[in-house]
């Protein structure tokens, strides 16, 4: 899965004002209602770039909510406008979220290489044409799909004939579709986020489920940057290994944080938190919330009705079912099989 985020001041340049606020309601959940916290482990050197140019983000994808630790930090360096995945096909028809990707035009995947490769060069091309005063960040997500331990297994198999060093808290990534995007954003990105994000043990399991019941995630966040042109991208094979070097140099640095319970060696930042996903919220459950409880009131006051009384019944249960189905599409279990085209 792959994130486009724009600078917030030039939101309504690329046409993503809308997902903007919609991804609000997202990030409120995450900091505002369960208290989620998500702290940045930053050089001061590297700090300073953050926002102020195009950059292409590499983030492990071991949890539930890795995207949402992403969306909270770029919300807080007001950066989280102009969002765009690139994701897989079946993304567009979860409730909302899906919905939110579907109509901000975003560009879903087939899991088809012939195919793909072509809708990504097109695509990649279109938003690296943007002015260089549209500061853009694209999140990519290299291991195609989230960690379990079965999915492991297999990669692990895989790194044993292909002679890749083993990695213990990662999957291998696959380099085809970094190659490709590095290739077609030739002179247009200047540097490399890596990015390592790990849940620390005395929050809540990071799932989707524990946020929208308000329990607090405790995440932090590793953030070092490689300008691009350290970076071997002409040539395919000598890029893709340098992509596996990277994912071992992840590997050694999550497994430190699994022995020390934090990340060492650089500062810890705390990004504060801004107001505007609260206001958005607030916004949003006067105009959608303050109806339904007038509606309400006046059925009780007038005697609810049994036809009254059944379609207040079957709304909930149906939005019961869909919020369950949607989340449950959001765990791990339920991510693509490793190794398997969809």
């Amino acid at each position: 899965m792959i994130y486009c985020m724009c600078a917030e001041s030039q939101a309504v340049s690329c046409g993503c004002l809308h997902l903007k606020e919609s991804s609000r309601k997202f990030t409120f959940l995450g900091q505002w209602w369960s208290g989620t916290e998500c702290v940045l482990y930053i050089e001061p050197s590297d700090l300073q770039y953050i926002g102020k140019e195009h950059a292409l983000v590499i983030m492990n994808h071991k949890y539930d909510i890795d995207w949402l630790m992403g969306w909270i930090l770029t919300e807080r360096f007001g950066m989280l406008g102009g969002s765009k995945i690139y994701g897989k096909k079946f993304l567009k028809y979860i409730p909302i979220l899906g919905w939110i990707w579907y109509f901000t035009e975003s560009i879903f995947l087939e899991r088809n290489w012939d195919q793909d490769q072509k809708t990504l060069v097109r695509d990649i091309q279109e938003i690296a044409s943007f002015p260089q005063d549209v500061c853009i960040t694209i999140l990519l997500f290299c291991e195609g799909t989230r960690f379990t331990e079965e999915k492991h297994r297999i990669s692990m198999e895989v790194a044993e004939k292909k002679g890749f060093p083993y990695l213990k808290h990662h999957l291998l990534p696959r380099t085809k579709g970094f190659v490709l995007s590095l290739q077609a954003m030739k002179g247009k990105i200047p540097a490399i986020y890596d990015c390592t994000v790990a849940f620390r043990k005395d929050g809540a399991e990071p799932t989707l489920r524990n946020i929208l019941h308000g329990r607090m995630c405790r995440a932090e966040m590793y953030v070092r940057r490689i300008p691009i042109d350290t970076v071997p991208y002409n040539d395919s094979k000598e890029c893709a290994n340098w992509l596996h070097k990277l994912y071992q140099e992840k590997d050694k640095l999550f497994d430190q944080f699994t022995m020390l319970g934090r990340f060492s060696g650089v500062q810890k930042r705390t990004i504060p938190r801004r107001y505007w996903d609260l206001i958005v919220w607030l916004c949003w459950a006067s105009v959608l919330c303050l109806p339904l409880f007038v509606y309400i009131w006046n059925l009780i006051q007038n005697g609810i009705t049994l036809y009254q009384a059944l379609f207040v019944v079957t709304l909930t249960v149906v939005a019961r079912f869909f919020m369950k189905w949607s989340i449950g599409l959001s765990v791990i279990k339920k991510g693509s099989a490793y190794g398997k085209k969809n």
